[in-house]
């Protein structure tokens, strides 16, 4: 019997018993479960949460052969030390930390075999601000309102509704087995972070509470990333937005990348774990696929905003699919 055939009769002969389980050494600085997010429950005051960067996520679980919404881990700044109890399949993505197997470098944009007792080891971030980890078969934690996610807000999903501690003991899923020598050729291509993000936004929905003087200031201006900013939003500081009779309107909904004017005349863009509800005017809304240079924005970044339309976006997808 080859090795990729005994790896794979190994993990078939766990679908039988017990779960495998990974041990969380040392837990890092912000290390949560997190998959594509949670949706339908908005009305009950319960946001989608997920991973932030939901590019480099999914693509991380492409690499271990798993469904893109698989729970994984998010790991913010500074990473975790793991131990599995059995041999698996990982690969992470996102930003470029220093991560080892048993003190060897490991790279992001392929996938790696760990085996049984190894430790897994992340360092600082380097260049971005968040990992993602994935494991072969998915971590399994109760599903609650139809995701795995991590709502720190609501303190719900993921393991009891908080971010790791040491000695927190995680199960791995029985997922599909796919073919291990398969798996470990895949390759992603992995993103440099820059410090100068500039992100699509569509104005409005109150983009008329503005001046049109605070929408170009809002438009023309570099605003720096402050250490304020956190998994429910990111708060900018720079030049003031002015407006016509100030930023108040009656609470409406809120989205992942709804981008608020505050009382102070300051943006501040939501994301993943923003509320649902909110009282202040959205001068514009982050183009979805901008989000992820978002996500992996450090305090001391800069960001500008692009004004683009639906019509630009329409007109950029058919030359995508047709030139």
């Amino acid at each position: 019997m080859n090795k990729n055939m005994a790896w794979i009769r190994n993990r078939n002969r766990r679908n039988e018993g017990d779960q495998m389980k990974m041990h969380i050494i040392k837990a890092g600085s912000l290390t949560t479960v997190q998959d594509v997010g949670r949706y339908g429950y908005m009305e009950y005051g319960v946001g989608e949460s997920g991973a932030m960067d939901r590019y480099s996520f999914e693509r991380a679980n492409w690499l271990v052969g798993n469904d893109n919404n698989e729970a994984g881990l998010e790991i913010t700044l500074m990473g975790p030390e793991i131990e599995f109890d059995d041999n698996t399949i990982i690969a992470f993505m996102g930003a470029d930390m220093d991560v080892e197997i048993d003190g060897i470098p490991i790279k992001r944009g392929r996938a790696y075999e760990i085996l049984k007792g190894q430790k897994l080891s992340f360092g600082y971030a380097k260049n971005g601000i968040r990992a993602y980890l994935a494991i072969s078969g998915g971590i399994d934690v109760p599903v609650v309102m139809g995701s795995r996610s991590t709502n720190l807000m609501c303190n719900i999903g993921g393991m009891y509704g908080r971010k790791l501690i040491n000695d927190d003991e995680l199960e791995i899923g029985n997922g599909k087995i796919r073919d291990k020598s398969e798996l470990m050729s895949r390759r992603v291509d992995v993103n440099t972070y820059s410090g100068d993000i500039c992100v699509r936004v569509i104005k409005g929905p109150q983009d008329d509470y503005f001046t049109e003087g605070g929408i170009k200031t809002f438009l023309n201006n570099d605003y720096k990333v402050t250490p304020e900013s956190n998994r429910m939003g990111i708060r900018l500081s720079g030049e003031k937005i002015e407006s016509k009779n100030g930023m108040d309107i009656v609470s409406d909904g809120i989205t992942f990348g709804s981008i608020q004017v505050t009382s102070a005349g300051l943006p501040i863009i939501l994301m993943a774990d923003h509320q649902t509800t909110g009282g202040y005017a959205k001068i514009a809304t982050v183009v979805k696929e901008d989000l992820p240079l978002l996500a992996q924005a450090r305090p001391g970044d800069t960001v500008r905003f692009k004004s683009v339309t639906l019509k630009d976006l329409k007109k950029r997808k058919i030359n995508k699919i047709f030139g």
